[in-house]
């Protein structure tokens, strides 16, 4: 949207025409590349239906902020008429006293269900539901129902999805989708019209992922979250969809051997990139040492066959590309409950054979580029080259394997400890194999090398 350019000029008023007619989504992006204070003052020009529809977008960066921004008063009013559970999101970002003073100003009704929401742990299924949904008793009509849908629309979060509840108790005791009942006559039973099978539930506490699971399982367009067979809310789509956007980005940026960014790239500070990325640096760096002190302990070794040292960098990388290979499809496994913690020996049988023909694979290539560079005369290893390359060769099969191994079993320890598996960073991991790698190597060619070199 290149409409925004004039902001510098303070032509605020245009902008606030162009925020009318733009699509949304279009609007937050543009939002989204422009300061705070910019923000604010754009949308203090913008319609309240406006206002309502931009922070509803749960991709609009910094909603707290920009609503705490707002007068008192219509920071409340734009919280009451926002869906319940974007509202929720704002207000469990704002800090103290700005929160309770916004939930005070709203009406006890409201009030409520978002601190019931707000009491939920993050990124449980009743942390991210919303309480606007379609239910109706199981003794209506079809017609009956359409005319209510009709009615409450508008207030709705989704009305493909209608909840059938008992009437005297309110339990949950089936679902039926929009195009389903349009089908039936209208002077048909809800009830029989609605296919009969208990409905695909989940309790408050259920964890958001298993929540997507279920919903990509089932083929659903929501999910209704029950505690003692009432229905507390549903989760739609959109929301679990925002929800693993949110977790992928954490787990991209752990596994990338640095904290979680919780601000856009572009808007992070120098001192907040800093300390993101400091202190997971300086313990990678820490661990490195590690590998200096291996290569200090054969420093003997490498004045006797300064050729070892050649080799170095192609058996470090290695260990540590298969030792990320395996993290990242266990990781992966265990995040979609593929696999859980029970199958880690099942896991270990997989990769051990697997990492010992990698290894054989790579060591074999090792082997025939030595060979090569020697007759084709581009590097002479000595008279002893037949020795070196099996020492490189049988290195990276124990390497490799060691590898492959120790990638695949560090996020299952990771995961009973408690800690988030993707901690095991491909860097963590690239870590641990470089060290140990270079034990391998120099304990393969004290072996093999025994009495000619060393």
């Amino acid at each position: 949207m290149n409409e925004f350019s004039p902001v510098a000029g303070g032509d605020a008023i245009t902008i606030a025409r162009v925020l009318a007619n733009d699509h949304v989504a279009d609007i937050v992006e543009a939002l989204n590349r422009e300061p705070r204070e910019t923000a604010s003052e754009l949308l203090s020009e913008v319609t309240f239906e406006r206002l309502v529809e931009i922070f509803d977008q749960p991709e609009l960066d910094g909603a707290s902020e920009l609503v705490e921004a707002l007068p008192h008063i219509k920071a409340g009013k734009l919280l009451a008429a926002m869906s319940v559970d974007r509202a929720a999101d704002i207000l469990r970002d704002l800090e103290e006293p700005a929160r309770s003073e916004l939930l005070g100003g709203l009406a006890p009704p409201l009030r409520v269900t978002l601190l019931a929401i707000l009491g939920y742990p993050e990124g449980s299924a009743a942390s991210i539901m919303t309480t606007e949904f379609v239910s109706v008793p199981s003794n209506w009509t079809v017609g009956r129902t359409l005319d209510y849908i009709r009615k409450v629309e508008r207030t709705r979060e989704t009305v493909y999805a209608i909840y059938i509840v008992e009437p005297q108790t309110q339990v949950l005791v089936r679902s039926i989708g929009l195009r389903r009942l349009i089908t039936g006559e209208p002077d048909d039973l809800i009830m029989a019209v609605a296919q009969d099978r208990v409905p695909v539930t989940v309790s408050p506490l259920t964890d958001g992922e298993k929540v997507a699971q279920l919903i990509s399982k089932y083929d659903l367009l929501a999910i209704p979250v029950v505690e003692n067979g009432k229905i507390l809310g549903i989760v739609t789509i959109d929301d679990i969809i925002d929800t693993m956007i949110e977790e992928t980005t954490e787990d991209v940026h752990r596994f990338g051997g640095m904290e979680a960014l919780d601000e856009p790239y572009m808007k992070m500070s120098f001192l907040t990139m800093i300390r993101k990325r400091g202190g997971w640096l300086c313990a990678l760096f820490i661990s490195e040492m590690l590998t200096a002190n291996a290569m200090q302990s054969y420093e003997g070794e490498l004045e006797k066959a300064v050729v070892l040292t050649l080799f170095i960098p192609l058996i470090m990388s290695s260990g540590g590309n298969s030792g990320s290979q395996a993290t990242s499809l266990v990781i992966r496994a265990l995040a979609l409950r593929e696999i859980g913690l029970s199958d880690w020996w099942r896991v270990a049988l997989r990769e051990l054979p697997t990492g010992l023909a990698l290894g054989a694979v790579l060591g074999v290539v090792g082997v025939c580029r030595i060979a090569l560079w020697q007759y084709l005369g581009l590097y002479d290893y000595g008279p002893h080259w037949p020795l070196i390359a099996t020492t490189v060769g049988a290195a990276l099969v124990g390497i490799v394997t060691f590898g492959s191994l120790s990638g695949s079993m560090l996020p299952f320890v990771l995961k009973r400890i408690g800690f988030d598996p993707a901690s095991a960073s491909a860097p963590f991991v690239a870590t641990l194999v470089d060290v140990t790698g270079l034990v391998i190597y120099f304990s393969v060619a004290l072996v093999i090398l025994r009495g000619t070199l060393l």
